[in-house]
């Protein structure tokens, strides 16, 4: 599919440029997605010309949002499947009327355009159906890992200013245990089963309660299920708001490259132009070939961005349907599904790519419906880029971004023979540069950090104007805090971060987060985290600890699995006499790291 919404805005606007913008105007700007003025002489320009791939996106009219993708959309693809899980598959046209009737329940309870819900649960077909219909109700959604511990939830909740929280039943007892429940008043709980059908839906929650005793007995007075949300009001009573491109659609909690979780404002026009950008490089390859029949493997989650827009969204404007995996570990389980349905696309992080190679069954799969392998989320690596080549018979197609970019900001071409090992060129309508600590940028070939200007690029954190400000360069540039080297072809490659983040299965794990977390064992003096290398998951966490009285090992590895959700926890513990400091008393993780043999 080529056409977009409403065709206006083409190419390079003189309206945002660029290197003149004063802090302030970049704030600004960043209200409504703009597009960059692209050099000429951008290394990259060659590369489109050479894969076929649009050099720039055409944005929609200001006053249009996506609303108009969706409807579109679920009356051009009606009854094809759009969502699958477990079996059970909802339509395009099911999935209009069930949004509407969720956006109906919202404005039912009082709450308005502008106003935050939280959804916490896995892929499950009751996900894009809250989603959409939050989104559809002009409200913003506010994804929720349903793996946080109470802490962190509490955390999310008062900061995001939610007033309104779906969750799954199997994560309620989370939600109880919150001391800050911030805003919410309203709180919806969903089952697994409530989308499977009434047989089928009875059984599975009947497994899940009683059999595999996945449910802990949870209390929240004054919820409600969701097929009370679902069916209380008609689809007809929907009410639809005036929104456009300027309007947040969701607030997509991260680390950015420091301190706690931060909420990235990320607008219509941001999460539109993104999808405009993953759909000018999926034609460039596919453009004649995707239909209805097409599968998209989502057993990335889709509370993070990266599955968000590649499984979510970018399925919904190509029309695909999205194959739902609400629990990837078990990867026997997965392999059957993806025996079943054959997909052509399967986004994924080394993590996943890695435990499916490592399957004797997963190389007896058919992969002659597969069209792309899509690395995301964290370095792919060599080794495995190579056994997964040798056993689908297609490379993957490494990309790069973050929750602040919508998330997507560069991508290897569809088309590529071989594994690059580099995060590729910048997405169409997307400027990058690298930059020293001075903000100069740096010659062809030297490390540098990676500054990214681009339609997709946040409206900002919300409730941290300072942060937010010190995220730009003076010249309205997003800092990502990682360093890389661009070839003279626009090729990029990753080679540190300047930060001191922990990548973990391509979640940002943050240093003070679990510095704070741990610090409230009675037996911990003080802690200093840093990520050390793990073949499976890119890093894990260690921490330092100097400790006082007869705490194990053990035990803090237990305290962390209560205060912390699993990737966030410490894997090691290494226990120390004094913590290397710098002469004001900041823990140096420099030197932390210098001990690990890292630095």
């Amino acid at each position: 599919m080529t056409d977009n919404i409403n065709k206006k805005t083409t190419g390079n606007s003189a309206a945002t440029d660029d290197k003149a913008n004063t802090t302030n105007d970049v704030y600004q700007s960043n209200a409504f997605p703009t597009m960059p003025t692209i050099d000429s002489d951008s290394p990259w320009l060659s590369a489109y010309e050479r894969y076929s791939i649009d050099a720039t996106i055409e944005m929609p009219e200001d006053n249009t949002s996506l609303l108009d993708v969706f409807e579109r959309n679920f009356s051009r693809y009606g009854q094809k499947p759009a969502y699958i899980c477990m079996g059970s598959s909802i339509t395009f046209k099911q999935l209009d009327l069930y949004s509407r009737q969720i956006a109906s329940y919202l404005q039912s309870i009082g709450l308005v355009a502008g106003d935050k819900v939280g959804v916490m649960m896995p892929n499950v077909l009751q996900y894009p159906v809250v989603a959409l219909g939050i989104i559809r109700a002009g409200m913003v959604l506010v994804n929720v890992n349903p793996l946080y511990t109470s802490r962190e939830l509490s955390h999310q909740l008062h900061d995001s200013g939610a007033k309104a929280l779906f969750i799954v039943e199997n994560f309620a007892k989370t939600y109880q245990e919150a001391e800050d429940k911030g805003q919410v008043e309203h709180v919806v709980v969903c089952t697994i089963g409530d989308m499977l059908g009434t047989i089928k839906g009875a059984v599975v929650n009947l497994v899940a309660r009683h059999v595999k005793k996945m449910i802990p007995a949870y209390s929240i007075p004054n919820s409600v299920s969701f097929k009370h949300a679902l069916n209380v009001e008609s689809a007809s009573k929907y009410q639809r708001p005036e929104l456009n491109l300027s309007d947040v659609a969701l607030l997509q909690y991260t680390g950015g490259t420091t301190g706690v979780a931060k909420g990235a404002m990320l607008s219509h026009g941001n999460l539109v132009a993104n999808m405009l950008q993953v759909s000018a490089l999926m034609n460039s390859a596919f453009d004649d070939d995707i239909d209805g029949r097409d599968v998209i493997l989502t057993a990335l989650p889709l509370y993070h961005v990266f599955s968000f827009m590649v499984c979510g969204m970018c399925s919904m404007y190509q029309g695909y349907a999205s194959l739902l995996i609400p629990n990837p570990r078990d990867l026997d389980g997965l392999i059957k599904e993806m025996a079943k349905y054959k997909p052509a696309f399967i986004p994924a992080v080394n993590t996943l790519f890695n435990g499916l190679v490592h399957k004797d069954n997963f190389a007896d799969l058919d992969f002659s419906n597969l069209k792309a392998s899509i690395g995301g989320g964290m370095s792919v690596l060599p080794s495995v880029a190579k056994e997964w080549h040798k056993i689908t018979g297609l490379p993957i197609v490494e990309g790069y971004g973050l929750s602040e970019t919508s998330p997507v900001v560069a991508f290897n071409p569809m088309t590529i023979a071989e594994f690059t090992g580099k995060i590729g060129i910048p997405a169409p309508s997307t400027d990058i540069v690298l930059i020293d600590d001075d903000e100069n940028i740096v010659a062809m070939g030297d490390r540098g950090e990676i500054c990214v200007k681009g339609p997709q690029v946040m409206m900002g954190y919300q409730n941290r104007p300072k942060e937010t400000a010190e995220s730009f360069t003076t010249s309205g540039y997003l800092k990502t805090g990682d360093i890389g080297i661009m070839d003279e072809k626009g090729f990029i490659k990753i080679v540190d971060r300047k930060k001191d983040m922990i990548l973990v299965s391509g979640f940002n794990v943050y240093p003070n987060e679990i510095e704070e977390a741990m610090s409230e064992h009675p037996a911990v003096v003080e802690c200093g985290a840093i990520g050390v290398p793990n073949d499976d998951r890119g890093e894990e966490p260690k921490l330092f600890v100097v400790k006082k009285g007869n705490v194990t090992e053990k035990e803090l590895l237990e305290y962390g699995k209560k205060q912390l959700t699993g990737y966030k926890r410490p894997r090691h513990i290494q226990f120390v006499d004094e913590l290397p400091k710098s002469n004001v008393g900041k823990i140096l993780r420099k030197e932390l790291r210098k001990m690990e043999g890292l630095e």
